[in-house]
């Protein structure tokens, strides 16, 4: 039962164009998942920019791909 409520908080946090900024990044506070649908299912994930986590994941990925394109430069 409490899953079932917390999941249509979610849902109702998803569905508020307050939580979007520009139409393209999820920002809650209240929320605590880091991955989440987009607006659009259909077009995948996105992060919710409210949680520190999602910044270390970008930065990560970010790392990983100056890290691969020097090495293949390189070789």
């Amino acid at each position: 039962m409490f899953s079932d409520q917390h999941e249509q908080q979610q849902n109702e946090w998803h569905k508020d164009p307050a939580n979007w900024i520009w139409g393209l990044f999820y920002y809650n506070k209240k929320d605590s998942r880091v991955f989440l649908l987009k607006k659009n299912p259909a077009f995948g994930i996105t992060l919710n920019f409210a949680r520190p986590e999602s910044f270390l994941i970008i930065i990560t990925f970010l790392a990983v791909i100056i890290i691969l394109s020097k090495a293949a430069v390189n070789h």
